[in-house]
């Protein structure tokens, strides 16, 4: 069953919708440039209120290993996610501090992003229009992608049942999907999984 992440939770409220609803995998953004930023400290405590079943993942640009590291081993968080420049040496380097999975990120617009995303050597790649654009790529570049992969990019309640039964991914990403006025929306993470979850629901 495809898996679900909503990403860019900010608020206790954010929390306990998702521990409501029970997504594989929910996302913090230490990205500073981001809306979404949520300070180290702040992740802390909003972790803390998360169900233990839940895995969290830090969202990253460009920051340091040792830093993004620091939060892994931590238990601030149990995934990173790389959206910026990261390369081979950066990931190489990252696995000498930790050893927490990593999703690397890359922004498809052709077949050779994702001739690249197919070579990564992270845990897992995820394939999005951009760095948070909210917007949908050409989904049929996917056709025959060899790995599993995280699916991110203008999904919503609307469209994502349609991205599952046509590419089956591994997970499906949702942040902007899931809000009104910039804020997460419970009754739109409930539809959102409701969607995704609905085939297999007997």
């Amino acid at each position: 069953m495809t898996r679900i992440k909503f990403c860019g939770l900010t608020r206790p409220g954010d929390i306990l919708a998702a521990n409501a609803l029970k997504p594989e995998y929910i996302g913090f953004v230490f990205a500073p440039a981001s809306r979404r930023y949520l300070p180290p400290e702040q992740a802390a405590a909003l972790r803390q209120l998360l169900d233990p079943d839940i895995r969290a993942v830090g969202v990253f640009v460009d920051e340091t290993p040792e830093t993004v590291a620091g939060l892994l081993n931590r238990g601030v968080i149990h995934l990173a996610q790389l959206h910026g420049r990261e390369d081979e040496a950066y990931l190489r380097r990252l696995r000498a501090l930790t050893r927490r999975p990593v999703i690397q990120a890359f922004r498809i617009q052709s077949a050779a992003d994702l001739a690249a995303a197919g070579q990564s050597s992270a845990d897992f790649v995820l394939l999005d229009s951009g760095a948070g654009t909210g917007t949908r790529f050409d989904w049929s570049l996917l056709r025959g992608f060899p790995r599993p992969y995280f699916l991110a990019g203008g999904l919503s309640p609307d469209n994502v049942a349609r991205a599952v039964a046509a590419l089956h991914p591994f997970a499906v990403d949702v942040s902007s999907g899931i809000e009104t006025d910039g804020a997460k929306d419970p009754t739109k993470m409930a539809a959102f999984a409701a969607a995704v979850r609905k085939d297999a629901q007997v």
